[in-house]
This record gives structure tokens, sequence and C-alpha cells, in this order.
């Protein structure tokens, strides 16, 4: 590749094609104003030896090409120690949190600050206002770390009077108490640079350099009385960079919306990257959009180093841990105890898959049901999967302290097999030590000796806390030897020599010039405690965006609506851009379009000849006759989707449950003769009441359809009056399974209900909860019904009668079939014409006619939408 070596953004050596000098590497090795000569120089000029400087950068990312460039610009020999802040004081220092420190980790913090909400008299309020407290402590910490530790008390003093400055009493009495904790919690917490203000630590520091990025540390104004002379402050952009803005290399991408704009960003990174333009850096606001780009560069292989990272919450191995939570509750559905199972090791429940299955075809929806199923009580395989599930389950109840709790997530995680896939995982390691899972001396002091470490949660208290923990908390990957990309925030572009950068989200909303500051502050505030106003914000998000337009080649993304089709403008910063018209320019098309002929397939005519039907059932032969690839997936071979376990009871639930119900009261009702309507109307009453229990139904659960049944009983009881009135019927079964052989050919169904005639007839009756029109077409021919038919076919009987019962809340009536024997013998002629058909090879073709394929689960398989 043609090109000059450079170094990259991490330290390392990279080759790209670009013409001269880096702009970048003019802010660090002009020979005038560059910062590692303005650095010699004032060392030179105290007399300082290298060796005896430290450096404070703003960022780490800075440490390994500092001292690359110190050495290519002065050669081998002493250089400074080149180091940040939390770096040299967490190395410097051995410093042991007392019970109240602030941690700057909301894991953590979060805890203290509910407790001191608590002592403050706001413990009905802690759990509301124990995130804003945090939040806020977080805020004024660096101001109170900014003081010498003798020096903190002179800081609270006049931080009590300005953290209050214009607060009413009455109306903002939340904020003001809030205001009040944190202050008195910032005074008293000790920092890790507390180290710093103290010169004698650092015996092998001559001078002490701090350099200054694109904000201001607070710390320099406190160090500067104790370190003297012996500090220097240097900015690391000098006046005269600064002043230099470059939009000669800068190209404009107006997108369509998120979609087009993240396509559009990787495919520029992918032309930079496959030209030797690299390493690029992708720097976004939209933490949705910039997961979407990822997503797309993983996919084509790129070497990715994202500095960013993405919410722990988010990974796979928080997912296990918050099922196993979810799981353990009393109340948890049986979908969330499987779906705790699914992230378990597969020796853990052996039998999970039968376990799954038998609890769909049962439809136990809450998992406490789950032991008292009848199916799994007959199969001792699945009954003592659900005790080991239990046992675990078990460890994760009562009241505990948070070292206890942690105890037990512990302990059911290993047993669950968990425990090992989270330590050979990245995110998993890191979710342990988020947690303090892992335990150590310092974790267990601070579990032991911190304020909250008595208190007692419970399960739900505990799982919330564990929630918030993983959502606060960021996971980063592991970073590649050697990167193509790197994602990083624009405030860390500064100084870092990066081929290419694409700035993306780049409109009004996600780009603004004045960005709000954060938490409750008024400006009176944040001008009298120190912290950065709206106007410093600005100027600093200002001084961020100049420092990536040094980049040689900048592209600019952003889209020109929102998720709702609103329009979106430009930010006012790319707007600015768009006015130097002679240094911008919009930029081309990065994706490559590409041809690709239409490959249109046919209608699939597969044979079942090698798939021999052993019974049918009126819903298979149902689907035969619909749509024959129909019956060949979903009968032959069984692609049939798993029944969901839905937590609303739907209308089908409803009458599931009213066939059970009718059922329940006519095999009560037969003990009776002759029951009056009052009888009746109890007994019926009495039989949806153990329906509902026995489907364990919670309360409220069903109340859509408990609304209606009063009017729907009514109904059914003036229609049975009539029905045994009219055709003198007698209920003689309900609900029961038939089984009939014609010839080789084995057919099975249920029949709702089966009455008894005078003179010896049968009379078949099927209860329907549908509209009463839809009802009365099946009724319209005979021949095209085989769902009456084919109960008649199930039954011995010569001469029978079939009819529907439609029940609403208005009336049920009878609908009855006619010729139901001549349909039932057409029937079985079809069926056993049909079925010799399939043995005898005939393709079995999808149809594709109607609204049969609405609502088909085999559309995806026979790919009706890519026919001819």
């Amino acid at each position: 590749m043609n090109g000059i070596a450079k170094i990259d953004a991490t330290g390392g050596l990279a080759a790209f094609a670009y013409p001269g000098e880096h702009p970048v590497m003019a802010l660090w090795m002009h020979a005038t104003h560059g910062f590692l000569q303005r650095l010699q120089t004032a060392l030179q000029q105290r007399q300082i030896h290298p060796a005896r400087t430290l450096v404070l950068l703003p960022y780490a990312q800075l440490r390994p090409l500092a001292a690359r460039l110190w050495v290519r610009r002065f050669g081998d020999g002493f250089a400074p120690r080149f180091e940040t802040t939390m770096n040299w004081s967490a190395s410097t220092s051995a410093l042991q949190h007392s019970p109240t420190d602030i941690r700057m980790d909301s894991t953590w913090d979060g805890l203290t600050a509910q407790t001191l909400l608590a002592q403050a008299g706001l413990g009905d309020q802690q759990t509301a206002l124990a995130g804003l407290l945090a939040q806020t402590a977080h805020q004024l910490a660096p101001l109170a770390a900014a003081c010498a530790p003798q020096d903190r008390a002179a800081w609270a003093q006049q931080a009590r009077q300005d953290a209050v400055l214009g607060m009413a009493t009455g109306a903002m009495q939340w904020e003001l108490a809030v205001a009040r904790i944190a202050v008195e919690w910032a005074a008293l917490s000790a920092y890790a640079s507390d180290v710093l203000f103290d010169p004698a630590q650092c015996p092998d520091v001559d001078c002490l350099v701090v350099v200054q990025g694109i904000a201001t540390d607070p710390l320099v104004a406190g160090l500067q009385a104790q370190w003297s002379e012996r500090l220097l402050v240097l900015p690391l952009q000098s006046s005269e960079h600064a002043e230099q803005t470059r939009t000669d290399a800068v190209q404009l991408h107006p997108c369509r919306d998120a979609e087009d704009e993240a396509q559009r960003c990787a495919a520029q990174a992918l032309q930079h990257i496959a030209g030797g333009t690299y390493p690029v850096a992708l720097v976004s606001s939209d933490r949705a959009l910039t997961r979407r780009v990822r997503a797309l560069l993983d996919g084509a292989g790129v070497a990715i180093r994202d500095e960013n990272g993405w919410k722990l919450s988010t990974s796979h191995a928080a997912a296990g841990v918050m099922a196993l939570l979810q799981a353990c509750a009393w109340s948890a559905s049986s979908d969330q105890v499987l779906a705790w199972l699914k992230a378990c090791a597969p020796d853990f429940v052996p039998t999970r898959d039968a376990l799954e299955a038998a609890l769909r075809r049962a439809q136990v929806r809450d998992w406490r049901h789950a032991a008292q199923t009848p199916a799994l009580q007959k199969n001792a395989d699945l009954l003592a999967a659900v005790k080991t599930i239990d046992a675990v389950r078990a460890r994760c109840q009562g009241h505990h302290t948070l070292a206890q709790w942690l105890g037990c997530l512990r302990a059911a995680l290993e047993a669950s097999g968990q425990w090992q896939a989270l330590q050979s995982d990245a995110a998993g390691q890191q979710l342990l030590e988020t947690l303090g899972l892992q335990g150590g001396a310092s974790t267990d002091a601070l579990l032991n000796e911190s304020l909250w470490s008595q208190h007692r949660w419970d399960l739900a208290g505990f799982t919330r806390w564990v929630s918030d923990s993983l959502e606060a908390a960021s996971f980063k990957p592991e970073y590649p030897e050697t990167e193509q990309l790197v994602i990083l925030p624009m405030s860390q572009m500064l100084g870092r020599p990066f081929a290419a950068v694409l700035l993306a989200g780049c409109d009004e909303v996600r780009l603004t010039t004045s960005p709000e500051p954060p938490g409750p502050w008024t400006a009176a505030q944040r001008l009298a405690l120190g912290l950065p106003s709206r106007e410093t914000l600005q100027a600093q998000q200002l001084r961020a965006w100049h420092s990536a337009l040094q980049t040689p080649v900048c592209d600019v993304f952003w889209r020109s609506s929102d998720e709702s089709g609103e329009a979106l403008l430009p930010s006012p910063l790319v707007q600015l851009l768009q006015l130097a018209a002679d240094g911008t320019q919009s930029a081309f098309e990065p994706r490559t379009a590409r041809s690709v002929a239409p490959t249109p397939t046919q209608a699939p005519q597969p044979s079942g000849a090698q798939l021999p039907v052993a019974y049918l059932t009126q819903g298979a032969y149902d689907d035969l006759r619909t749509c024959p690839y129909r019956f060949f997936a979903l009968r032959q071979l069984g692609l049939q989707s798993v029944d969901e376990l839905e937590a609303e009871v739907d209308k089908r639930d409803f009458g599931v449950w009213l066939h059970a119900v009718l059922k329940h009261f006519h095999t009560a009702l037969a003990q009776t003769s002759d029951a009056p309507r009052a009888t009746r109307q109890a007994l019926l009453e009495e039989a949806s009441l153990a329906t509902t229990h026995a489907m364990a139904l919670a309360e409220g659960e069903f109340l859509p359809f408990a609304a209606s049944w009063p009017a729907v009983r009514e109904a059914y009881l003036d229609w049975l009056q009539t029905h045994e009135a009219d055709e003198h019927a007698v209920y003689a079964s309900g609900e029961t399974e038939h089984v009939q052989q014609l010839g080789t050919l084995q057919i099975r169904g249920r029949i709702d209900r089966i009455d008894h005639l005078p003179g010896g007839g049968v009379m078949v009756l099927d209860y329907k909860t549908e509209n009463s029109d839809k009802t009365r077409a099946r009724t319209s021919d005979p021949l095209e019904d085989t769902q009456m038919a084919f109960y008649a076919a199930l039954l011995p009987n010569d001469t029978l009668r079939g009819a529907y019962i439609n029940l609403s809340e208005k009336k049920a009536s009878t609908l009855e079939q006619a010729d139901i024997v001549e349909a039932r013998d057409a029937l079985i002629d079809g069926m056993l014409t049909d079925l010799q058909s399939i043995a005898n090879g005939v393709p079995l073709r999808a149809l594709g006619q109607g609204g049969a394929c609405d609502y088909c689960q085999a559309r995806g398989l026979c790919r009706k939408d890519f026919w001819t």
C-alpha cells in the first residue's frame, strides 16, 4: 500500500494513504507550538529532568500515543511518565473506603443513598429519590475532590448555601433535601486523588504536569496551592492550533432515515478500509445507530475497537441471571421458568424439551401448578425435573441481607450450571464483578460494613437492585490487536490521529449546539458551585467538533426524518459547514448498486408416499382439503409451531372453558331428575366456579368473559329447556374420545356432546362461540362441512342427526346439518380416495387460494410470496 507510516489512535503504527504530515500530528510534533515541544521547553526552563516528571493526560487512550511520540520526537533517552489522574491515583493510593464514601459506582452508591435518605427521615421516599441523590452526589464529588482534604470542610460550608440557592422549601422540598444530603455526602467522602494533595507521597516527582483537553479539570485549582511552582498546566491544543479549522476534506451525507444512515455509514467505513484509509473513527451520540452500524461491520469482518461499549444489561449473561431471578418469583409463569432453563447447562434438566412440550400441551401458564398437572404426575422423569427446578428456586426465597442474597444467587447459578458459563464469558465476568459475586476482601468488607449491610430485602427488591446495577454498568468487549475502526465519543477525538472519521447522528435532535446540563441544578446554582454552565458545555461541544474536523477525511451523516416520519433538519453545526460551500461537498453514494436477477420459485409439489398416514383427525383432513401442502408440512412432517402459554385469556380459552363447564354441568344434572330452573342455574354456576378453579385462572384474569357469562348462562338454559321439550333429547355424554377403523385407515376425534333421541336415535352436537353467520355458513352445504360429517363417521350408528349449538350473550340456537348420513358416506369415500392418492405418490401441491393462506403456519415453507 502506498502511503506513509503514522502512529494510530492507540499508539501503534498504521499506514494509510495521506499526502504529507497528518494534521493532528502538528498538535503533538510541531517544532514550536506542538505539545511535546512546549512540554520539553517548560521542563528545560525549570531545569527539571523528564524522568522525574509526571504528566497527567485527559484520558487513558493518549498514554501509549504520547509515550511513542516522545521517543519519535526526541529519540532514545529519558521520558516523562504519562498517566491519567485515575490511573496514577489508583497506583499510588491504598485508599480504603469508609461506609459513607462515594465510590462513583451506581451499584453501591445507590444503596448508600437509600440509607442516607432513611436516616434523614425520608424512608418513604428513599426508593424514588435514591437515584437522584446518587446522581447529584456524583456531580458534586469532583468539586469536593478538587479540594485538599483539610480544606473540604470549608468547601462544604459554602456549598451548603450554594446548593440550595433559589430553592423554595415548599414546592421543591424533595430537591432541597437531596441537595443538602448530597453536599454532606460529598464532603465526608475520601477520594483516590487525595494522594495528589500531598507532594511528600510522590517523592520521585519534581514536576506535576496537568494536561487540559476539551474540558477543564477542577482538580487543577486545588493542586495549585499544594504543588506551587512544581505544578505545570499545559493545554493539549495550543491556541495557534485551536484557531485552525479544516473543511476542505468534509463530505456531507444526508440520509432518509435511521436505517439509511446506518447503511451509508457502514458502507463508507468499508470503502475507507478497502482503500487503506484506516483506522477509522466512528462518533455517534445515537446508541441505537451505533449498534446497527457495528452489526453491519461485524458481518463484514471489520476489526472494531469499541471504547463506548454498551449496557451490561443487554448482554446474554445478564439476560440469563435476570431470567433466573424472575423464575424464582412465587408468581412466575411457566414461560419465565422455561426461559431460564434455556440459559442453564444442558445437563441441569436433561428432559427440558419434553417438559416444555408437556407444559404447553396442558396449557400450564403458572409454574406453581406444574407439579399438580396430571400429565406430569404420570411421568416420573418430568416430575423429577420439576422437583429439581423447584429446589433451585427455593434457594432464592425469603428476606435476606445483600450479602446473603448474593450467596443465594451464586448457589443457584452454580446448581443450574450458569456459573461456569458466566466465568468463561467476558460479559459474564464483568457481571460477576459488578454484582460482587466473586467475593474478595474488599467486597466482603463492603457487604458487611456498609450502612446498608444489615438491611433485609425480599426477592423483588433484590431483583430490582440487580436490574438497576446491570443497567448502570457498561460492557466493553475485548479490543482487537489491530483495529480498523474505533468507536468513541467526540470529546476523545482530540489529539488522536485517525485516518478518517464518521460523524453520525448529526441532526438537530442528536447533535445540538447547546447541550442540556445534567442534574437538577439551576443556572445560579451551577455558577455558585462551579459546575459547568450551559455556555461552558456549548464551548466544549464546539471544541470537540472542530477537533473532529481536523481528521484528513471527515464524513458527516444525518437523517432527514425520524421514526414517526417527522422531518429533521441537520444540526446547526452541520448547517455552518453547508454555508462554507467552498470547503464542503455532498458525498457520492457509498453503497454499490447490484443488479439481482429475479428468481421466482414454483409452487412446491412434494410427494408424501414415504410418509404413511397412521390416522386422521378432523383438523388434519380439513388441512388436506384446504391445501395438500399444508397437510404434508404440518401433519406428515409434523412441523407444527409450539403452543404459546399466553398470560391473557382469549376467545379460544373461553371456548375451552365453556366446553368444560357444560360437561361438568350435565354430569351433575344427570344425577337430578326434572330439576327446576333455579336448581339448574345453581348447578351451572357451580360448574363455572369449579372449572375456573381447575383451570387455575387467576382472579381478574377471566374478567372480560366473566362479565358476559351470566347472559350466556341464561341463554343456554333457555335453549336447553326448548331443546328437551322439542326433541325430547337426553344428554348421553360430553367431551368423549372416539376411534373408528375404516379399512386400513383409523380416524380419531373428540365429540363435544351426544344426545339420545326417542326411538334409539342419536344426535351429535358441537358447541360454537363464533359469530352466528359463520356457523350458519357451515350448514349451507353438507358436502363442504367436514367437521360434522367427520363426527358422524366416528360413530357406528346408521341413523343419526348432527347440529351446531351457537352460544352467545343474546341467545343460543340450534343449526342442524341436513343429510348428515349422506355427507358422512361421501366424506369416508373422499378420505379413502385421497389417502390412496397420497400412497400412490400424487403430488401434494400448495394451492395458495383464498383466505387459507392468511394465517397458515406453513406459508414460510411453501414460499408463496416468491412464486411466479
